[in-house]
């Protein structure tokens, strides 16, 4: 089964169990709207190939472990798009879902979400019990506070931001996750992949910068726009577009060279540099963006 069927296939059980027996069904059928289309799939496809870089002696949790951190992202970009955030009327090409099913019950399905993505974790934990707790771990690290996506998104209520701090906070966070995550489902030591994450994550940033400049919501899915609306430190009106570029370019080369010798090493730099040429926006270098993140 290709990278994408496994991920696809992962999260929708994990859906389909959260809408089982007598729930809600506006919230149910909200669970669903949140992760469908699947949009890029980045994480869970990162966090897949490192495993299968590492031997992926372990599937099931491997894919667990991809379900879990989609789900993670996906509560992520629906409580984003709230009007106490960024009140984004579009996400992957169609209305938010605070727009398509009321605010409460947004809230209610990120919240829902959260909980799912460490659900998931906790029920594939008898294929690898110790696996399964540092797994669990990683994501909670990469999702909470201090080093997580809930801190970057607390950043953004500060006078004053640290930059390094918020970037790899808001984006890098769950890239390290990704990294880190597909290395303990396949039995490794997770810290030395900690650094392509966070190299990844950074490169993800800058480009998601450059989308943010140069595309228009037909391309994006989304507002185009927002870090100059909501005055955001970005790469763009920082460096420039060429000098964006540039620094987009050095941090995929940096991280390329940061991969952990293992036995699909080559494969999987193949697979980074893949998916980082189609992040830099069509208009910028020539070449197509990833839509629907």
């Amino acid at each position: 089964m290709r990278v994408a069927e496994r991920i696809d296939a992962a999260v929708t059980r994990a859906i389909t169990a959260g809408q089982g027996g007598k729930a809600p069904g506006k919230l149910a059928a909200a669970l669903e709207y949140a992760v469908t289309p699947g949009g890029a799939r980045i994480r869970p496809t990162i966090l897949t190939s490192v495993a299968m870089a590492c031997g992926d002696d372990c599937p099931a949790l491997t894919d667990a472990a991809g379900a879990a951190l989609e789900v993670i992202h996906c509560a992520s970009l629906v409580h984003d798009d709230l009007p106490c955030f960024d009140d984004a009327d579009m996400r992957r090409g169609k209305p938010a879902l605070h727009v398509a099913y009321s605010e409460p019950l947004a809230v209610l399905a990120g919240d829902s979400l959260i909980i799912m993505g460490f659900q998931i974790l906790a029920r594939a934990a008898a294929e690898q019990p110790s696996r399964a707790v540092q797994l669990i771990d990683i994501l909670a690290t990469r999702t909470g506070m201090p080093f997580g996506i809930c801190a970057g998104q607390g950043w953004e209520s500060e006078a004053q931001i640290d930059l390094s701090a918020y970037h790899q906070a808001k984006t890098g966070a769950l890239f390290i996750a990704a990294t880190q995550m597909g290395a303990v489902a396949a039995g490794q030591d997770p810290e030395p992949w900690g650094e392509l994450g966070a190299r990844i994550g950074e490169a993800f940033q800058v480009a998601d910068d450059l989308r943010d400049a140069l595309c228009d919501e037909a391309t994006l899915g989304k507002p185009a726009g927002q870090d100059d609306l909501h005055g955001r430190p970005n790469a763009v009106a920082v460096l420039g577009v060429a000098g964006a570029i540039q620094r987009f370019d050095d941090i995929l080369a940096g991280a390329i060279s940061s991969i952990p010798a293992c036995p699909g090493e080559a494969a999987l730099a193949q697979m980074v540099r893949a998916y980082a040429d189609k992040l830099v926006p069509a208009g910028a270098r020539g070449r197509p963006t990833v839509p629907g993140e």
